[in-house]
């Protein structure tokens, strides 16, 4: 579900402190106050003095790795005059930052071990991708005598959210209440406790994760939700392939759900099914590391996926009920990944450090189910993951992606998905940039219980949602994205974008109405960089208007959404 308006509602208190700090504050002046709306956030990097070599001349010496300097920079950087002021201060001492322990069992290297200039790289995504962590930066200051010291300076973000949410898409609102850290005590820890007004259900949930339980690399996960249709429990502990040369992984999975799922048809509810979920799963895996440019993994594992539905009493609907079904299957996967990453600035986010892979990925997992351990039919099951990307220029890049799933039983393949995608971004200049999709699901006998859907929650955005389905769905979109100066109160960074998408399925849904053919609308945005808190980090209001459709859709849909992209 989505946090909605938390992307800024998030900062409530720093944004009313703001208002009142940017004027009340002794030590600014007209000029400075200015500044709080209109700047830059400038890449947060560490200068690499001149007389230190290159990662290449370093390596080829045999240099080790001396003092790591951890450098935890507060939420408001008080040394620059427009944000030294009362209630950019305040914010600080308020939120404790994120321990220089945290950082430090975030790193890949070590003192006294080999200088590895790939090793500072990765260590800075795998910080930047830490949510209470807005940016990071891994540089070697000083080399001598064969030792070279190392800085890290990270910065953090506001991780405390006492707030509401409310959000719009598709014609329906959700909303809710909250109570969430995400940098509990500085250790990186999350807790949530929240209760939700969604589309389908209202949700009260208690959620712990540690991505790194103990200072080691196993995370967990905790969850219990309770549903105003049922309820739901998941554990996972799991240790990953966190970085490019770990050599082993491992982990549990355990979820249990009841609820009620619906079927819809042109954004309104046409049937209804209760479903009892019961999903266990193990795995081990193995690496010998990045051999090269690229990495190999195997997994070995055995899942247990059971399904049981039934009718809901007293339902207005004439339902169609799916089969139950379990299936049981010890597995086997492997997984190639080359080494190649890019750090870029203002594609999907606003004037923040992103991390995209170019190189190639690709992962495969094939398992058997079998009656004799329990399932109730015997049948392969598949996925597989490929994903690459194509820099033509500094100002134009492709981003593809397809993934395959399904199961092959009796003779034919059944509930098989392939979907594909491709991203385009071309950079015009500095602050505008165009951006086209396609995204293409294609499914062979799907299972009842899952449809393909196109409206308003998956990217149709002038329509209802999940107001159209089939067998197979495409949907294209172009925008043209423009990513200001404007910072109000250096709380949010400000962009707008103008859009149109178009799309369609194919394949009769026999449960709902006959096609309406292909569908599009156009439409203008809003986005809210959140550049101070962890809450969120897009906010999209968006009025996005249908250009065909049938009678009773609304002449204009507004949404109001958070992503994790522009």
């Amino acid at each position: 579900m989505t946090k909605n308006l938390n992307a800024v509602l998030s900062a409530v208190i720093l944004t009313v402190l703001a208002s009142v700090g940017a004027y009340a504050a002794e030590d600014t002046q007209e000029p400075e106050g200015r500044k709080l709306f209109s700047a830059r956030t400038d890449p947060l990097t560490s200068r690499r003095p001149s007389d230190v070599p290159d990662d290449a001349t370093l390596e080829a010496a045999g240099a080790k790795i001396g003092t790591v300097t951890i450098r935890v920079l507060d939420v408001f950087d008080t040394s620059r005059p427009d944000e030294n002021i009362w209630a950019f201060r305040t914010a600080n001492r308020l939120h404790p930052n994120t321990r220089d322990s945290t950082v430090r069992n975030s790193l890949l290297f070590e003192q006294g071990a080999l200088y590895r200039g790939r090793l500072l790289q990765e260590s800075e995504r795998l910080l930047r991708d830490a949510r209470y962590l807005f940016d990071a930066s891994v540089t070697p200051i000083r080399y001598r005598d064969g030792i070279v010291d190392i800085e890290v300076v990270t910065r953090d973000v506001w991780t405390l959210n006492p707030g509401v949410s409310f959000g719009r898409k598709g014609g329906k609102n959700t909303s809710g209440f909250e109570l969430e850290e995400l940098n509990l005590l500085g250790l990186g820890a999350q807790i949530n406790i929240q209760q939700v007004n969604a589309v389908d259900r209202d949700i009260t949930s208690v959620r712990f994760v540690d991505r790194q339980l103990g200072n080691s690399w196993w995370g967990l996960e905790i969850e219990h939700s309770d549903f105003s249709d049922g309820g739901a429990q998941r554990l996972v502990l799991d240790h990953p392939f966190y970085s490019l040369d770990t050599r082993w992984a491992g982990g549990i999975s355990l979820y249990d759900t009841d609820r009620t799922d619906s079927r819809y048809d042109l954004g309104e509810r046409i049937g209804e099914y209760g479903v009892d979920e019961r999903f266990r799963s193990a795995y081990l895996g193995y690496s010998s590391g990045l051999q090269g440019d690229w990495v190999t993994r195997w997994t070995f594992g055995i899942t247990s996926d059971a399904h049981d539905f039934a009718s809901v009493s007293a339902s207005p609907f004439s339902n169609v009920i799916p089969p139950d079904r379990k299936l049981v299957y010890p597995w086997v996967g492997i997984d190639w990944v080359e080494n190649d990453f890019r750090a870029v600035r203002n594609r999907d986010q606003i004037e923040r450090t992103e991390d995209f892979q170019y190189g190639w990925s690709f992962g495969g997992r094939i398992g058997y189910s079998m009656s004799g351990i329990g399932a109730d039919r015997d049948a392969f099951i598949f996925n597989s993951k490929l994903s690459k990307g194509f820099e033509f220029s500094k100002k134009r890049s492709l981003l593809i992606a397809a993934s395959l799933g399904g199961r092959y039983e009796e003779g034919s393949f059944t509930d098989t998905l392939l979907s594909t995608s491709a991203r385009y971004y071309h950079r015009q200049s500095d602050r505008r940039l165009f951006f086209a999709s396609l995204n293409v699901d294609s499914g062979e006998k799907l299972d009842i219980d899952r449809e393909l859907m196109l409206g308003g929650d998956t990217g149709l955005r002038g329509f209802p949602l999940r107001y159209k389905g089939g067998q197979g769905r495409w949907l294209f979109t172009m925008e043209q994205r423009a990513f200001t100066d404007w910072y109000p109160f250096r709380l949010v960074h400000v962009g707008a974008a103008a859009f149109v998408d178009v799309g369609d399925t194919w394949g009769r849904d026999p449960y709902a109405s006959k096609t309406q053919g292909i569908l599009a609308n156009v439409g203008i945005g809003l986005r809210l960089g959140n550049s101070r808190s962890a809450l969120g980090n897009v906010l999209h209001i968006d009025l996005a208007f249908p250009i065909n459709g049938d009678k009773s859709i609304k002449n204009m849909q507004l949404i109001i959404d958070t992503k994790r992209s522009f």
